[in-house]
């Protein structure tokens, strides 16, 4: 039987980055084999029938320590003898693709989830990142991108004899989001405090710098708006700071730090709008889940966020560096409740799409045109 290698970073589960390559290859007769840095890992292992393999990965690909990663990667691949490698993330693609080809490996796949030379990326990042993904495209067969930036961008690449670019729609998401009752949905909008007359925002992400959480906060304190809420879903490193700015700008009512969240879809069904003004994304799944729940969407003029959402169609699109901007737009959607609906169904409609079920026939075509 051929055997075909997965590789991730660091995971503690079976997300939908591998599970539609997993069952295409299971599909086509291959034995499955996926390596990563599974320190953490806490998932069902007998899910799928796949061989796992521990490799030290570090997430930042220039950290030395993955020199042993290197050497624990090549000696896998030599022992294995692989006739198919698929690459994912940064530290996967950078290693994936330089053992395979040390190890003469036929086909090779990388999927970037967002290249690190986007568009307003800082300089070194257009040159250093960019040179890298270059050179490492020589070795590649096929390249799957999943957003139109990078579409365009891997197209200049010269991949080995033959070799193809891919954009497909994500990694998947189910669209058939369950509904739950009115009764359920009000119990969970009281327990927040949430008046019934009030509009109500949603934000999902890490408290980082990145998903800029802080201009979403200045933007609702310049509306001037009492009646507009947000719950922020989320842990990181800027919560202590966040919620003092909501406190030093009199939002401590209006903005609710919910941490950690395992009914995403719960919330997303009580709220008004979803708000995303993150800096950099790949094609965030956030903003799929939001559109899934028919929500309208205010999100930052970025790659991925614009491939999902346009502009005055399924939401609002910004700047993400101008709280005035996002102000402006935080009233429109509040102030229109019509304009509202209208953009949720329309989400509802275009997220179609991106369901698992059509980005797995998507992988399984690759995968079938690559081998």
């Amino acid at each position: 039987m051929k055997k075909a290698l997965l590789i991730s970073n660091v995971t503690t589960k079976f997300t939908n980055f591998v599970i539609p390559s997993i069952e295409a290859l299971q599909n086509l007769g291959y034995e499955v084999h996926m390596c990563a840095n599974y320190s953490n890992f806490n998932d069902d292992k007998s899910k799928y029938n796949v061989k796992m393999h521990h490799i030290d990965f570090i997430r930042n690909p220039f950290n030395p320590k993955n020199i042993k990663a290197y050497v624990q990667l090549k000696k896998l691949m030599r022992q294995e003898k692989y006739d198919l490698v698929h690459c994912n993330t940064p530290i996967g693609g950078i290693l994936g693709r330089i053992c395979a080809k040390e190890n003469r490996v036929p086909k090779v796949v990388y999927t970037v989830h967002g290249f690190h030379f986007y568009k307003g990326a800082p300089f070194i990042n257009k040159t250093m990142y960019k040179i890298v993904e270059k050179w490492l495209a020589r070795y590649t067969d096929t390249l799957i991108t999943i957003n139109s930036e990078d579409y365009e961008a891997a197209k200049s690449f010269k991949l080995k004899k033959n070799g193809t670019v891919k954009l497909v729609h994500g990694v998947g998401i189910n669209t058939q989001i369950k509904k739950y009752s009115d009764e359920e949905l009000k119990d969970i909008r009281n327990s927040i405090e949430i008046k019934e007359n009030e509009i109500l925002g949603i934000a999902v992400g890490e408290l980082n710098k990145n998903k800029n959480h802080e201009n979403i906060i200045k933007a609702i304190a310049m509306t001037n708006n009492k009646d507009i809420n947000l719950v922020i879903c989320g842990v990181g490193e800027k919560k202590l700071y966040l919620e003092k700015l909501s406190k030093d700008l009199g939002l401590e009512k209006q903005i609710h730090f919910l941490g950690y969240r395992n009914d995403i879809e719960k919330l997303l069904q009580i709220s008004d709008f979803f708000i995303q003004m993150s800096f950099r994304e790949g094609l965030p799944r956030s903003i799929m889940e939001a559109m899934a729940c028919g929500l309208p969407c205010i999100v930052s003029e970025i790659r991925g966020n614009v491939d999902l959402i346009k502009d005055n169609e399924g939401g609002l699109v910004c700047n993400p560096k101008s709280p005035n901007d996002i102000a402006e737009k935080l009233k429109i959607m509040a102030n229109n409740l019509e304009l509202r609906k209208m953009m949720g169904n329309t989400n509802i409609k275009n997220i179609k799409k991106y369901d698992t079920d059509i980005v797995k026939k998507e992988i399984k075509e690759i995968y079938e045109e690559v081998l």
